[in-house]
């Protein structure tokens, strides 16, 4: 016969292997029902997009219910330099918003998960539903590194009241430069001590390395040199500094006395403008009629092309809900009719259906030149050191607006800047 505490010591036993597996059973369960949180930090809402945002990120939530998002809105202006320093402390974002001119390097660097065997194992996402030229933006070395948000491009914008008021026809697919300096000479003048200029275009890289493609000019050769001092770009950025210096078509930067230009737009001070569709919304408030056109050429059309998208932290331990957030917001409808109706940007689905809506808007009436400057896309340029080259150039473009050196001198020293700045990348 067992003894009383051997007996008491089995029904212990017992007590606590049913404890133990009750508390299993639990930990499953809690497992099984668990919510995951992904941090995700973005710079291109804020301030006019946070509530577009928002919505996003709710109907994602509302369709992956185990999985939460955490959202932290920068400004572009401190966002990247946030970035490096939790990449540093190895504390990075989950998921984090990146632009085409920032995503390679930071893909070189490896700091970004390659998404590839998630993109091939997931059922409900099809690239071939994605614009290409975008989706390709965030891939590196045949490998998917990021997954596209949105694009968008630039357009010529002007203001038709003051077409028609003096008298100008008003631009054309077919413009020119000449064309576009002839119209703008006749457009400036002071009116009851208001000055109207022109048209404008910032004497900057992010404006060069695309007035340079529009007379076949390019920032670096296939091989990756630099090539600033060729012919095109000494005559595209004589074309660009003329207009400030020699025809005061457009305004200098001591005349626009920190304003942007957009603001003189909607002041009625400027009659063109070369800017972003993602204006749209903003433009729409002006107590005047606007359009748009394709940007004017030289020897050829050229316009910018922007690309966002999102990445995915290579440390994060949440890489498939992290994945899962960033296909949403590339491949969702209910991502793309937000950006639709709230004109931010164009969603990255390319299907006719989705866009209707979006040539349906206005203003602007010429809505579909938005897709024929899809033809003329230029890349941002993008090579180790592009940020410090950018500044310099800058600085240089400042010199030459100063008067203190010609367009050639500032073009010849910056090739050799350039290389320089490449021999220590």
């Amino acid at each position: 016969m067992m003894k009383r505490h051997s007996w008491l010591a089995v029904l212990g036993g017992v007590a606590v292997a049913a404890l133990v597996l009750a508390g299993c059973g639990n930990k499953s369960a809690d497992n099984k029902n668990a919510v995951t949180t992904i941090r995700f930090t973005d710079f291109s809402a804020s301030p006019d997009h946070t509530k577009d945002l928002k919505a996003m990120i709710a109907g994602f939530e509302k369709e992956n219910p185990k999985i939460k998002v955490d959202l932290e809105q920068l400004s572009y202006d401190d966002y990247f330099t946030k970035l490096q320093t939790q990449m540093a402390g190895g504390n990075a974002p989950d998921v984090f918003e990146l632009n085409y001119e920032n995503f390679e390097n930071y893909a070189k660097k490896g700091t970004l998960a390659d998404l590839s065997s998630y993109v091939k194992k997931d059922k409900d996402f099809n690239k071939n539903e994605i614009n290409k030229q975008a989706y390709d933006a965030f891939s590196y070395n045949g490998k998917q590194y990021g997954m596209v948000e949105s694009f968008s491009n630039v357009a010529l914008f002007y203001n038709k009241d003051l077409f028609k008021k003096y008298g100008v026809e008003t631009p054309k697919a077919d413009w020119t430069w000449k064309d576009e300096q002839a119209a703008a000479k006749k457009l400036t003048r002071k009116v009851d001590g208001k000055q109207i200029w022109g048209t404008y275009a910032p004497v900057t890289m992010n404006e060069f390395y695309k007035v340079a493609a529009q007379n076949g000019g390019t920032i670096f050769n296939k091989d990756g040199k630099p090539t600033m001092n060729s012919s095109a770009n000494k005559e595209a950025l004589q074309y660009m500094v003329d207009n400030v210096l020699k025809y005061k078509v457009s305004p200098s930067p001591a005349e626009m006395s920190g304003q942007k230009s957009e603001d003189l737009f909607k002041n009625g001070q400027l009659a063109m403008v070369h800017t972003g569709i993602w204006e749209f919304s903003d433009f729409a408030k002006t107590n005047f009629k606007w359009d748009i056109q394709v940007e004017p050429g030289n020897t050829q059309k050229a316009t910018h092309f922007f690309a966002n998208g999102f990445a995915v932290y290579n440390k994060s331990d949440k890489k498939e809900a992290a994945y899962k957030f960033a296909r949403y917001m590339s491949a969702s409808k209910k991502v793309a009719n937000i950006r639709i109706k709230s004109s931010w940007e164009l969603p990255a689905l390319s299907s006719k259906s989705i866009l209707k809506p979006y040539l349906e808007q206005t203003p602007p009436a010429s809505r579909d030149v938005v897709f024929k400057s899809l033809n003329y896309l230029t890349l941002p340029p993008v090579a180790s050191g592009f940020s410090k080259m950018s500044d310099a150039t800058d600085s240089e473009f400042e010199k030459v607006l100063n008067k203190s050196v010609s367009p050639t001198a500032a073009l010849d020293s910056l090739q050799t800047q350039f290389k320089q700045i490449q021999s220590k990348e």
